[in-house]
């Protein structure tokens, strides 16, 4: 599974917000956001530079890039998808994106981040329509109802990551959510206004139709 190594919360502060990459970590006052509200470096605190018009568009695309846990050469693959969509690219890319079963789970609430959702997913915890799924990157469709395994759900491991994933639930309506159970079904696409509204997609269309 190929994925980014390294502190994690530097990329957070080179981004200067909050990805939700360590988990439970990110919702405390140990966040190093919330620690040091500055980039990374060996100089000490110091402000953002003012960026160019390339280094705008480059930022929102890592940005991006790092939300949702994936390497420059699947985000491209993504963009060249969404672009040969007839529906509008911008949209496109990000529901791509959104219906990726690592981040389904995460924002279904059962993890604290799409980082430990990808573990579970390709650890062969989680099954789809009840056949295992391996692959993080998994497209979810309308009607499909993905669970954890029955014999994983009392690993002690799965659950600590099931409780610490509790109450970061987001109230989204194209997927319905059992608790109980630990099901989700996908019930319709997601809209536009229920995608990630904090990034600025026009500058990556841009970034990647020089």
């Amino acid at each position: 599974m190929a994925r980014e190594t390294g502190p994690k919360c530097k990329i957070c502060r080179r981004e200067g917000k909050k990805l939700f990459l360590r988990g439970e970590r990110c919702y405390s006052p140990k966040c190093a956001i919330v620690k040091r509200k500055y980039p990374p470096g060996q100089h000490g605190p110091k402000g953002f530079s003012r960026a160019s018009e390339y280094g705008q568009q480059l930022r929102e695309k890592q940005k991006l890039k790092r939300t949702y846990g994936i390497l420059e050469r699947q985000l491209k693959k993504y963009f060249d998808k969404a672009k040969k969509s007839v529906s509008n690219t911008e949209f496109q890319l990000l529901r791509l994106l959104e219906t990726r079963i690592d981040n389904v789970i995460f924002k279904a609430g059962f993890l604290s981040s799409r980082n430990a959702s990808r573990q579970l997913i390709s650890h062969g915890h989680i099954l789809v329509n009840g056949k295992r799924i391996d692959i993080p990157s998994y497209a979810v469709k309308v009607g499909d109802e993905i669970s954890v395994k029955e014999s994983s759900k009392t690993k002690k491991s799965i659950q600590e990551n099931l409780t610490a994933g509790k109450g970061k639930k987001r109230e989204l309506t194209w997927f319905t959510v059992d608790e109980k159970n630990l099901k989700i079904k996908i019930a319709k696409h997601p809209d536009e206004e229920e995608l990630l509204q904090d990034i600025d997609t026009r500058l990556i269309i841009e970034f990647y139709s020089r």
